[in-house]
């Protein structure tokens, strides 16, 4: 395989994992819903550390470095407590 085609299959990677990203987010209006007639808060910290933790824990598996995956899902985390605050009509201030 030549560099380009590495390359053109790293752009499809990164198109897929920004997909993945994009269907995330659309799962938090469905969340932020449900907390909603709930009456919970949008953020929750116990769930969070979960979701880091299992993140971790694949990174182990595959090999990853998981320092570099526990930042990439806290990230991820804050933009879905984003969208919801979004969603809920609340918005968020840096």
């Amino acid at each position: 395989m030549s560099l380009e085609e590495v390359r053109d299959e790293v752009k499809k990677v990164d198109l897929e994992i920004l997909r993945l990203l994009a269907k995330r987010m659309q799962l938090a209006s469905r969340i932020v819903e449900i907390k909603k007639k709930e009456g919970m808060a949008i953020n929750d910290d116990r769930q969070n550390e979960l979701v880091v933790k299992r993140a971790m824990e694949r990174a182990v598996e595959l090999g990853l470095d998981t320092g570099a995956v526990k930042e990439l899902f806290k990230i991820i985390i804050d933009m879905s407590i984003s969208r919801q605050h979004e969603l809920s009509g609340e918005g968020r201030l840096p």
